[in-house]
């Protein structure tokens, strides 16, 4: 399970970009954080295995609390998170298959790292991991040379090969057309269901949010102001996170008579009162 608790991160600008924001993510489920530009949605994504580091709050995941850790120690907790970023984050003159087993990285030496010298198992693992996302046959293809979608089918299969325990999702179909942006969230959602592990993903469109997502996080500027199933995502939920709109308190516009009883009643009980 990860747990986020209260959150911060102030850059020394004195912008805050996180204000206190804390999260449960549990099971399998794919949890979506929305919000407009500037909210902090990125933020709170890199800060939680701390490739941005935050200033204040906790984060754990299975017990291990992430934020107390540094060095080798932080290095292999980072096994554990899978990330799968927005500009996918591959070395485009490497071919697929080499991108891809940069997930395993993390598990061998530095010397078989700078050879790329990967255990066998691996690379059968890295096989049918290609095939899985669907790029079988471009193991050899370099980077540069595939589709957005491709690529963000490599950042996929490079995350999976880490066989992480959660998978941080930073705007994975911005720069992709409406087609090929759903095949990524079915293939992301199809990942949580089969590997059993939970799906924490930042994204800008709230129809695939509401389409795709178990729970929605809504944040806005650093704070969060929504949490809840897609189906919670009204209009109200909606004005306040994009246009910072209050929700109406209820109790603050109940006139004194709505325990039941109508005004003229009252009045009628109050004029009996004055008679007896």
């Amino acid at each position: 399970m990860l747990s986020v608790t209260d959150l911060q991160k102030t850059y020394p600008s004195g912008d805050e970009a996180l204000k206190g924001v804390s999260l449960d993510v549990t099971g399998n489920e794919t949890v979506a954080v929305i919000g407009p530009s500037g909210a902090g949605k990125s933020t709170f994504i890199r800060c939680i295995n701390r490739l941005t580091e935050p200033t204040g709050g906790t984060v754990e995941l299975d017990g291990l609390e992430i934020t107390g850790l540094s060095g080798k120690e932080l290095r292999n907790a980072r096994r554990d998170m899978g990330m799968i970023f927005q500009e996918y984050n591959l070395i485009e003159r490497l071919t697929v298959m080499e991108n891809v087993l940069s997930g395993r990285l993390g598990y061998v030496s530095t010397w078989n790292a700078f050879r790329r010298k990967f255990d066998g198992d691996d690379i059968e693992r890295a096989y049918e991991v290609l095939e899985r996302v669907g790029l079988e046959g471009h193991e050899n293809n370099r980077a540069d040379e595939l589709s957005g979608g491709q690529r963000q089918r490599v950042g996929i299969a490079r995350a999976i090969l880490q066989r992480p325990k959660i998978l941080l999702v930073d705007e994975p179909t911005s720069s992709l057309d409406p087609e090929t942006s759903r095949a990524v969230m079915d293939l992301l959602v199809e990942i949580a269901d089969e590997d059993d592990i939970p799906v924490l993903i930042n994204i800008h469109e709230v129809d695939l949010a509401e389409e795709y997502s178990d729970q929605i996080v809504g944040l806005r500027d650093g704070e969060k102001v929504f949490e809840g199933t897609p189906e919670d995502l009204d209009e109200t939920a909606r004005g306040q996170i994009y246009r910072g709109e209050e929700i109406p308190d209820e109790s603050a516009v109940k006139s004194p008579s709505d325990d039941g009883s109508s005004a003229s009643d009252s009045a009628t009980q109050e004029g009996a009162m004055r008679r007896g």
